[in-house]
This record gives structure tokens, C-alpha cells and sequence, in this order.
């Protein structure tokens, strides 16, 4: 049973603060600002598609990766509402098999955060640069240190909506690792309310971690921004924006597959 089956059935509506179109029309001035040879977009950890839908209608032919078949199906039945042009993959974002060359690769919404081992966040990044053109951009965020740390920390949060009561309680250690347990109450048809239980983690990494990754990769990175602008980095910014492009100095970096992990399960 995937970690993720009870909680894409509430994903959407506990994320009903993010404002996708603006994160998409944000994502395509920082790919615009920095140039892509194409309009072939990855969306790596595609979720349940909200994002990919808007970024479809800017005028991307658009991947959606994620390793939730649960997530997929939601992104699946928007896809069949809109007729978006977008592809949807079931696959690892550590362990690629796409169909040819893309364009630009965007992650959001911590989707690299998940990637709790420090070699699978690796992985994850060397496996999309294996595929990125070269002449690509990477465009990622992730949520920093100082977030884990202060807003997510060892909290509890509670979601009190019409037909879905949720309490998420996180719980942080010194190393960055957050575990997150979440108690989910559905609503029937009946009135009478079901419960469900999804967990996982997130992890924080560093921006020495982040560019050492990329550097692995045969990447390097050509910008960071805090949070959804193009300021500086600040020290308590929450998110942050990683811009990164193959480093043409080593020419073979990125055609070469990342070595495979024989610890990875």
C-alpha cells in the first residue's frame, strides 16, 4: 500500500492555499529570464497534476513524474477534463526512464524534500540531469533549514474544513529529519466521519548539501532566489529557488547515468 494512498484523497483540499497559477506563471518568468532551448517541461514529484495543468496551459508539453499511483489518478482525472497535454509517469524520481531529452525540469512544493537519504536527493537530481538538454534548465524549491526547524519544528496543525478534519503533528530532529503523522476524519455520505492515517518525512538539506549534488551531477548552479521572487536568499526564508544548468566544463557529466545505489529499496 503506497504511504501516500489516504492522503492524496485530502492533498488537494489541504493544499487549497496554494495558488497554482501563480506558482506557474512564477516558474515560467524564472525559466523565460534564464532561456530554455524548448518547451518540453518535467514535472518531477507531479503530485496530484495542479501544478502541470497550469503549466500546460502557458504553453509547455508537460511530464508528470511521481511514484504514487494515487496521486497520478487525480492527475489523471484532471487531465481528462482539461485535455491538457500532459504525459503521466509512475516511476522513482531517483530512477528515471523517460522517452528522450526535456527541456527544463521544475520540482515544487518540497517534492525533493521527501528524499529523506542524501544519496537518493542525489540520485533524484542526477536523474533528471541525465535527461535535461543540454542547453536545460533545473528549476527547484525546497524548504530550508530555518523552516524545519521553527514553522515545522515538533508542531501540531490542525485543519478544521466542511468535510475533512485533519491533525498533522510533525515531530523535528537535530538533524534535520521531520516525521509527519497525520490523523485524517472523512466525512460520509451518512454524516458520520471515517478515519485515515498517512505518514512520512521530509528532510532539510543545506545549500552546501544542494550545490555539492548538483556538482555531482555534472550541474551548477546559476541562481537562488527566496521564496516565490528573484530576491537574494534571506536567513529565515522558508523556501528557496534553485536554478541550475549542465556546467559546460565537463562536457561528459551528463551522459553517464547515475550509478545505481545497492542499498536503495
Amino acid at each position: 500500500m503506497s504511504r501516500y494512498q489516504d492522503f492524496a484523497a485530502v492533498y488537494d483540499r489541504l493544499n487549497v492555499e496554494v495558488d497554482y497559477p501563480a506558482r506557474a506563471a512564477y516558474f515560467h518568468q524564472v525559466i523565460s529570464c534564464h532561456g530554455a532551448p524548448g518547451n518540453i517541461l518535467l514535472d518531477l514529484g507531479c503530485g496530484t497534476g495542479s501544478l502541470a495543468e497550469e503549466l500546460a496551459k502557458l504553453g509547455y508539453s508537460l511530464i508528470g513524474v511521481d511514484n504514487s499511483p494515487e496521486m497520478l489518478m487525480a492527475a489523471y482525472n484532471k487531465r481528462m477534463e482539461s485535455g491538457a497535454d500532459i504525459t503521466y509517469l509512475c516511476q522513482e524520481m531517483t530512477d528515471l526512464d523517460l522517452f528522450g531529452a526535456v527541456d527544463v525540469v521544475v520540482s515544487a512544493l518540497d517534492s525533493l524534500n521527501h528524499l529523506t537519504r542524501y544519496e537518493d536527493f542525489c540520485a533524484a537530481i542526477a536523474s533528471a540531469a541525465f535527461f535535461l538538454h543540454p542547453d536545460g534548465l533545473m528549476v527547484f524549491d525546497l524548504n530550508t533549514c530555518y523552516k524545519h526547524q521553527v514553522s515545522l519544528a515538533n508542531n501540531t496543525f490542525v485543519y478544521d474544513l466542511d468535510d475533512i478534519y485533519c491533525v498533522w503533528q510533525n515531530t523535528t530532529d537535530e538533524e534535520g529529519l521531520t516525521q509527519m503523522e497525520l490523523d485524517i476524519f472523512l466525512e460520509g455520505e451518512d454524516g458520520l466521519y471515517e478515519r485515515r492515517d498517512a505518514s512520512f518525512a521530509e528532510r532539510a538539506y543545506t545549500h552546501e548539501q544542494v550545490v555539492e549534488a548538483l556538482e555531482k551531477a555534472g550541474m551548477k548552479l546559476a541562481a537562488v532566489y527566496h521564496e516565490d521572487s528573484f530576491d537574494p536568499p534571506r536567513s529565515d526564508s522558508q523556501r528557496l529557488i534553485y536554478v541550475a544548468v549542465h556546467d559546460k566544463s565537463r562536457p561528459d557529466a551528463f551522459l553517464q547515468r547515475p550509478p545505481e545505489d545497492p542499498d536503495r529499496v
